[in-house]
């Protein structure tokens, strides 16, 4: 039987990771299962608007206003702990989240990386509210497309909605590459469809558990759009898989010859090629006067303790608050995928919405699952626990936690 994408981790970078035990990393990896944007503008290095300053530098509480997207940038902002926030579900409460991110269920002895909030300085993120977004989602559906990432913030936004319906109006069906979540009152779905590089490769429903083997169709996505058609609300995301090389193998055409002649090109230029596909499905297929379609930004990496001081640190591990310097960016994090992707959707004619969650995710290194996960489809092992530098998950979040963060900013978006 082929392995469940559904069970399966990502690829870890390359570039960014040390080379441990080959069969290890390979589990540990792979174990998953604003029309007009600039590069200032998606790396947040220009504010939009002037308010009053303090001597502090953070915008005076009684001039922040409420959430306006031409008038406060989220980019700029701190994470501020308040232990009365209690969020909304917990991994025991909601029955949709995967044990892989269940980190409390999994043994996670603290608690504070849940009571953190994301304060812009301009202006106030509104709390999440499940009955105005269900209102909103009445007779449509919404549909995450993506990696694993992609599948946390959608179960993070179903968890955020469901325990406000009753238990006879809603319903889950988990499958291979689509899920579904029905709120049945509001004849509404949120949806979740696995496409990790968004266009084709060899490595969709059978996973090539060695990256250097997968091949990516550059030009070709239609296998998986034909399954997007008559959606209401699109959030599109692709990064981590990418990150596995340098270069990355990319095929013209079908597979039909024996996935012979691919060509390796640099992974950015092999991203760039892939993202033009996507956009220009976006651009034939979908009406911006029907549908909207949002892209989540790159989910940073958090393997190199360096990145943010700890020098004597294990990736992740043992992190317990966010990292405080401002403007904080550390090597899990591509700038030059971020360009693409400001460059690809400036050009495009259906208007895309970034939501841009990469800087203050970057200051989550307390957020992951670390080694509060599962390996293979199994809590990791005692041995395992003590062994960080090879099973600590710093790229998945649990969850409740950081997603939640991103399903906020969603939320702000649909409601305007």
């Amino acid at each position: 039987m082929a392995p469940n994408p559904t069970r399966l981790k990502i690829p870890l970078s390359a570039i960014t990771t040390v080379v441990f035990t080959f069969a290890v990393v390979v589990v540990i990896l792979f174990g998953e299962s604003i029309s007009s944007v600039t590069s200032g503008a998606i790396f947040g290095l220009k504010k939009s608007c002037a308010r009053r300053i303090s001597i502090s530098g953070v915008v005076d509480e009684a001039d922040r206003v409420g959430f306006d997207p031409d008038e406060c940038s989220l980019v700029h902002g701190k994470w501020v702990f308040d232990r009365s926030i209690k969020p909304l579900y917990s991994d025991r409460t909601c029955p949709y989240l995967d044990r892989q991110v269940s980190c409390v269920k999994n043994g996670r002895p603290d608690s504070d990386y849940r009571h953190w909030q994301w304060q812009p300085d301009e202006c106030a993120l509104p709390e999440f509210d499940a009955p105005a977004v269900l209102q909103k989602l009445r007779g449509k559906r919404l549909m995450f497309v993506g990696d694993s990432l992609q599948r946390e913030q959608w179960q993070s936004f179903v968890c955020l909605v469901e325990h406000v319906i009753p238990e006879k109006q809603k319903s889950m069906q988990r499958g291979r590459m689509h899920s579904v979540f029905k709120a049945k009152k509001f004849d509404a779905t949120i949806e979740f469809y696995w496409a990790p590089f968004l266009i084709e490769s060899n490595s969709d429903e059978k996973i090539v558990m060695d990256p250097t083997k997968r091949i990516m169709r550059v030009d070709s996505i239609e296998n998986h759009a034909k399954n997007w058609k008559g959606v209401d609300i699109f959030v599109f995301n692709t990064y981590v898989w990418w990150m596995s090389g340098l270069k990355t193998k990319s095929l013209w055409g079908s597979f039909a010859n024996g996935e012979q002649g691919y060509e390796e090109l640099e992974t950015r230029v092999a991203y760039r090629i892939g993202l033009k596909t996507w956009a220009n499905w976006v651009d034939s297929n979908v009406d911006p006067d029907r549908t909207r379609v949002f892209f989540t930004t790159l989910s940073p990496i958090h393997h190199r303790s360096a990145d943010w001081g700890n020098v004597n640190g294990t990736k992740c591990y043992k992190e317990t608050k966010p990292v405080e310097k401002r403007g904080h960016w550390g090597s899990g994090s591509n700038k030059e995928i971020m360009s693409v992707v400001a460059d690809v959707v400036r050009k495009m004619k259906v208007p895309v919405t970034l939501i841009n969650i990469t800087q203050l995710s970057e200051y989550r290194i307390d957020a992951h699952t670390s080694i509060y996960t599962e390996l293979g489809g199994k809590l990791l092992t005692d041995e395992q626990k003590e062994d960080p530098l090879h099973y600590a998950d710093c790229v998945h979040w649990c969850l409740p936690g950081v997603p939640d963060t991103w399903n906020r900013i969603l939320f702000a978006y649909l409601m305007l």
